[in-house]
């Protein structure tokens, strides 16, 4: 029976719950389960000394075959869980693409492409990105040069070269495709991304994960349509704060005082490095302009960049040449940036984007790591504070006056 025909008849499948359904999959233990010897290397080579608690979970239904829907926070590991997933099933031998990997932006993309080059870096396993901005005769030459097996890129671009294969002017063969992930699965999904139409080129049984770190109902209900009865392993939405950070908020009172606060309050706080988000990229070329006119050192990052303008702030803040990052909801989703310590709600997400709250604040507490969210609110906008504090279940408290607790939060 085909993946379209299983679809069709699990549609009014009920997913099954955590408890119910993993317990039994639980290994605390990477050697217990069973993966090959180069890639275990690979694990304890990037210092994944034990699996996280949604690897613990997550793997092994993922290497059973089972189509399987990934909730879980930011920072938890949901980037290693499918990698190690993905690599555990390539055939090495092979040369030929096995497994593609979607992603909503260029550089979510590159991010779990260098997860899986780490990972695989003992088992001889080709990986490439395939995003837009990039030749794409370049990309017809790795293909066909690079023999790879692992293909992770952005919808657009990895569309692009699938659908060549029909009229013979691009060479990705997918007819060994056995598994297709999408990363950010509630993004992709809400938004027109034409994920539907990459089951058209996938021949055959196939396994599909999803991935994400929020899930709404509707998500769930357009997942279960092309997939085979999976296995859904979610964290109750009043679970998804992270463990490890603190939110706080300052009343700012109007918009006009934000500048004003952040200044002070940078000058107060000896924070490492920082991510600032706000809504527009309007805001954020004026912040930019008006932080830079009072000597704060700070870069940017935004859609209307160039790709590799982009690549090069990411990196330059990477390595601590840039301490301060001022960003849209683009750096929200998925990306790792181990040293930042702080975030900044310049801005609160809109309310209908409710979502990305956690997401950004995932940005600071990365895998188990410190971190301090603080976010700036108006008059306006305590009500909306209110829903995000509801919608998590969480609480966010009025920043102390002594900002010593601040600091030891960090630690």
């Amino acid at each position: 029976m085909s993946k379209n025909q299983n679809c069709m008849m699990n549609e009014e499948r009920d997913l099954h719950n955590e408890e119910s359904s993993i317990e039994s999959e639980v290994k605390k233990k990477w050697e217990e389960m069973g993966l090959k010897e180069d890639l275990l290397r690979g694990i304890w080579a990037k210092g994944f000394d034990e699996p996280s608690y949604v690897q613990q979970r997550a793997i092994m239904p993922c290497l059973e075959g089972r189509d399987v829907i990934i909730q879980a926070q930011s920072g938890t590991g949901k980037t290693a869980t499918f990698a190690v997933s993905t690599l555990q099933k390539v055939d090495p031998q092979l040369k030929e693409c096995q497994a593609i990997i979607l992603a909503p932006t260029r550089e979510l993309a590159q991010q779990i492409c260098e997860v899986i080059a780490s990972l695989s870096q003992f088992m001889g396993i080709k990986c490439h990105d395939f995003i837009g901005g990039i030749p794409l005769s370049r990309d017809c030459r790795v293909i066909k040069e690079s023999r790879v097996q692992v293909a992770v890129g952005t919808p657009g671009r990895m569309l692009r070269l699938i659908r060549g294969i029909n009229t013979n002017d691009q060479i990705l063969n997918t007819s060994h495709v056995k598994l297709l992930v999408i990363d950010e699965a509630d993004e992709m999904l809400k938004e027109d991304f034409q994920i539907k139409e990459f089951f058209n080129f996938l021949e055959g049984d196939f396994q599909v994960i999803l991935s994400s770190a929020t899930m709404p109902a509707e998500v769930l209900d357009q997942a279960k349509k092309f997939m085979n009865d999976p296995l859904e392993i979610l964290v109750k939405k009043e679970h998804l704060t992270l463990d490890g950070i603190r939110q706080f908020y300052i009343n700012v009172k109007k918009e006009k005082y934000k500048l004003e606060t952040f200044e002070d309050l940078y000058d107060a706080i000896a924070t490492g490095q920082s991510i600032i988000f706000v809504n527009t990229k309007e805001k954020l070329n004026q912040l930019h302009h008006d932080l830079k006119l009072d000597d704060f050192a700070v870069s940017t990052i935004h859609s209307d960049q160039e790709q590799n303008e982009r690549k090069d702030i990411l990196d330059e803040f990477r390595t601590g040449k840039s301490r301060i990052l001022l960003s849209t909801d683009i750096l929200g989703r998925g990306i790792d940036i181990q040293q930042v310590s702080l975030v900044v709600n310049y801005d609160l997400p809109v309310q209908k984007r409710i979502e990305e709250y956690i997401h950004r604040v995932g940005r600071g507490g990365r895998y188990g790591r410190k971190g301090v969210v603080i976010n700036f609110v108006t008059d306006e906008d305590m009500w909306l504070l209110n829903k995000i504090e509801k919608h998590y279940n969480t609480n966010i408290d009025a920043l102390p006056s002594d900002l010593k607790e601040i600091t030891m939060a960090r630690t």
